[in-house]
């Protein structure tokens, strides 16, 4: 029998298998132990793959653009319309009385 109910040793995993497939639907990841040392973790394919996706690409983050709905690309739009039409304002330039 396993030591605890998460943590089977590997002969008992391989006799029970089917009954610790279900333990990682139910209960979560079940760790295998050989000699007492943690050898494995099986966990359900969900948990796996939400793990192993790729990170994401913090380039294509940034040069993607904003995810907009159609209430903020009008907004957006309306800002840049006014942008066009400012032509910003006279400075002057020169040093001095």
């Amino acid at each position: 029998m396993s030591a605890s109910p998460d943590h089977w040793q590997i002969q008992d995993a391989k006799q029970r298998f089917s009954e610790m497939i279900r333990a990682v639907a139910s209960e979560g990841p079940q760790v295998i132990t050989r000699h007492g040392e943690d050898v494995a973790v099986v966990v359900a394919i969900g948990e796996y793959r939400r793990l192993t996706r790729p990170a994401a690409d913090l380039t294509g983050v940034l040069l993607g653009g904003p995810k907009l709905d159609d209430v903020g690309s009008d907004v957006l739009a309306e800002i840049e319309a006014g942008r066009k039409t400012d032509l910003g304002r006279q400075v002057d330039l020169q040093v001095g009385p």
